[in-house]
């Protein structure tokens, strides 16, 4: 009998650990291969670690809520002599053979908040301590100078400092708002915090942080739902969201008639070729895609005082999943994608969010939103941005109105096709011209849809 070191396997670029949710095999018992041994969750996802071998589980090195990073041995597992192979040797198929996403955890707002928040230049500028993007943004948030990160012991390999070594410092070293923040990140409850502290993360926690927070009676009819994973980072991103960003919103009302028509027109033909429905999210994508490359100072991010302009436009689509959560998958480089390729990229992250099969490396990157609440029959909204993003727009629900129209014989009225667009941008560095001006862009190219294009 010969023993296999079970690593954590790579999860994406910039995924560096992961907390154990999990154990679902334990030690006796007997594996095959391809069978999940753990659940684990990152910043952007939930995964399954399935085992590359077949034996029996001898050993977890790591408890439920631990934090893991990767590459480390998670498990020992016996194996018969002959199957057996070194760790080495089976990391890379170990990797390859990671299962399917269990839970998405990128949400609308913030979807990239806790790995990409702009972080104030001395957080990160003159340390030769290597720090994780999460590490970064909770530093940010306490006001953490990088004279006292170096100080801070770290448990992790040759001493890096992990998230948990962070809050605990906070916690027990630092007299503010830091024990809140914590909780939330910890996703247990929020300790009382005292009065004439600033709440930081959930509402929840902040509800307790200050007498102007309203108190919360429950009857004994009333039913108390504790917030599960998802919701807690979603209440965590909205909140730091909106005291990130000076959010802004322009509205817009678009006649989309021609874009309607021609949408009938093709959609039967166009399925039939391609195996694939055309919906109208790509077609808005490819708009906001050329409105970007117009005024591409909406496309950029925020780091302190300095603006960081994207050389790429990646644009994510804010998707729903079962659970009644949201998803923002990114279409990398939507506008080198014709209308095709965006409606068969739109169609599969859609498919593969709903069935959580998403990788860790498709809700990252992103650089501008783009989130429907037509969808769900809603004539326009207010949506928080994505951070560290921007700039989020939101397109409402298409509906038949009588609309004045101008011809050569006089003003006319007519039923058009009518939908109003809602651009949020961070007024800090995007101001009323940009914002309203770029809206208004983007429901140019829709409503001069070409009537007679061929796709």
């Amino acid at each position: 009998m010969a023993q296999y070191e079970l690593l954590l396997p790579k999860m994406g670029e910039s995924v560096a650990e992961a907390t154990v949710i999990k154990w679902l095999k334990q030690p006796g018992d007997m594996i095959s291969l391809d069978d999940t041994l753990l659940e684990i969750a990152t910043d952007k996802v939930d995964s399954e670690v399935p085992s590359p071998v077949a034996g029996k589980l001898i050993k977890q090195l790591y408890k439920e809520d631990d934090v893991v990073q990767v590459g480390a041995v998670i498990a020992l597992i016996e194996t018969d002599a002959a199957e057996s192979k070194s760790a080495a040797t089976e990391e890379k198929p170990a990797v390859a053979a990671q299962a399917p996403i269990a839970e998405v955890a990128a949400v609308i707002p913030g979807t990239e908040q806790l790995n990409d928040a702009p972080v104030p230049t001395e957080v990160t500028a003159g340390s030769d301590r290597f720090y994780s993007p999460l590490v970064k943004s909770i530093a940010a948030q306490e006001q953490i100078s990088v004279t006292e990160l170096d100080q801070i012991t770290g448990s992790g390999a040759d001493g890096r400092l992990t998230k948990d070594d962070l809050l605990n410092y906070i916690q027990n070293g630092r007299k503010s708002t830091g024990a809140v923040l914590a909780n939330r990140v910890q996703n247990q409850p929020a300790a009382e915090a005292p009065a004439n502290n600033t709440p930081v993360a959930a509402p929840v926690a902040a509800a307790k942080s200050g007498s102007a927070q309203p108190v919360v009676s429950v009857s004994g009819a009333d039913e108390i739902i504790e917030m599960d994973r998802m919701g807690k980072i979603i209440a965590d991103h909205m909140v730091m969201s909106k005291q990130t960003s000076a959010h802004v919103t322009s509205f817009v009302e678009a006649d989309v008639t021609n874009m309607v028509l021609w949408r009938e027109r093709v959609k039967k033909n166009f399925e039939k070729r391609e195996n694939e429905k055309i919906t109208f999210t790509p077609i808005f994508i490819e708009a906001v895609s050329k409105a970007i490359k117009d005024f591409p100072m909406i496309n950029v991010s925020v780091n302190g005082t300095k603006i960081i302009k994207k050389k790429d436009i990646n644009i994510g689509m804010a998707a729903a999943l079962p659970s009644g959560n949201l998803i923002v998958p990114v279409i990398k480089n939507a506008d080198q994608l014709n209308l095709v390729g965006l409606t068969k990229s739109v169609n599969d992250l859609a498919n593969r969010a709903r069935g959580s099969k998403l990788k860790p490396d498709e809700t990252q990157g992103g650089t501008f939103t783009l989130t429907n609440v037509g969808s769900f029959g809603n004539v326009m909204g207010t949506p928080i941005i994505n951070q560290p993003q921007v700039a989020i727009l939101a397109v409402g629900t298409i509906k038949k109105k009588p609309a004045v129209l101008e011809t050569e014989y006089g003003d006319v009225i007519a039923i058009r096709h009518m939908m109003f667009l809602s651009l949020s941008y961070d007024h800090r560095v995007v101001n009323g011209a940009l914002g309203g001006t770029f809206v208004r862009r983007v429901a140019d190219y829709l409503e001069n849809w070409d009537i007679n294009r061929e796709i």
